[in-house]
């Protein structure tokens, strides 16, 4: 495998960020071109819908505008950033993906999951994660980090997820964990309770195996 998408997933606080940046310093250093993405996000008019979604001042958005927006998000991520990197013969890296969707609207928020899954189809295509990193830790405990980091950053108001009730959290995890039973072959569950840099070494074993780095 010279090229593909690979998706990173959890919690809020389960260390997505660190171990991404800790991943691409690692292909950067084996000389693997690829790319660094996120959802939402990822380009110009994706950030703008991301603020638009995670700010804490938007507290009234309905889950089913909120969905809405994650697809817009993900089309335009798909057709402008991850298509073309793929095309061209690079890894993509990106935090969170479809299975974000399913774990946050269709557990945490309870929407139907049919309609989280017509959602995904229309604003994904036929765009499927050939590996997802899915890290893992109990809700508190990655509520905790989310909110101490936060802090220690001197934004003290989050995210609106980060506002959001334990009992939100707790869906969301087991909404991930649910997809890691259904989806054995791609998804790589890895225990995010460790430190940061024995996380890395279990990334790095699931992913050097799936770009036959070895």
């Amino acid at each position: 495998m010279n090229s593909g998408l690979i998706t990173f997933e959890g919690i809020e606080g389960s260390g997505k960020t660190t171990q991404i940046r800790l991943l691409s310093e690692h292909l950067h250093s084996r000389g693997v071109q690829h790319i660094v993405t996120r959802e939402p996000g990822g380009t110009a008019i994706g950030e703008k819908i991301r603020a638009l979604l995670l700010d804490p001042g938007n507290a009234a958005m309905v889950p089913l505008a909120e969905l809405f927006l994650y697809g817009a998000a993900r089309s335009q991520h798909i057709e402008e950033v991850i298509e073309p990197a793929i095309a061209e013969g690079r890894v993509v890296l990106c935090d969170r993906f479809t299975d974000a969707t399913i774990a946050y609207q269709g557990h945490g928020r309870e929407l139907p999951m049919n309609v989280i899954k017509v959602m995904n189809s229309l604003a994904a295509a036929d765009v499927q994660p050939d590996l997802t990193i899915l890290l893992d830790l109990e809700a508190e405990k990655g509520l905790a980090r989310a909110r101490a980091r936060n802090d220690s950053s001197g934004d003290r108001t989050g995210t609106r997820f980060d506002d959001e009730e334990l009992a939100f959290h707790c869906r969301v995890r087991d909404g991930y964990l649910e997809l890691a039973r259904e989806n054995t072959g791609r998804i790589r569950v890895v225990s995010a309770v460790s430190s940061p840099e024995k996380v890395s070494r279990q990334v790095l074993a699931h992913v050097s195996r799936r770009l036959g780095l070895d």
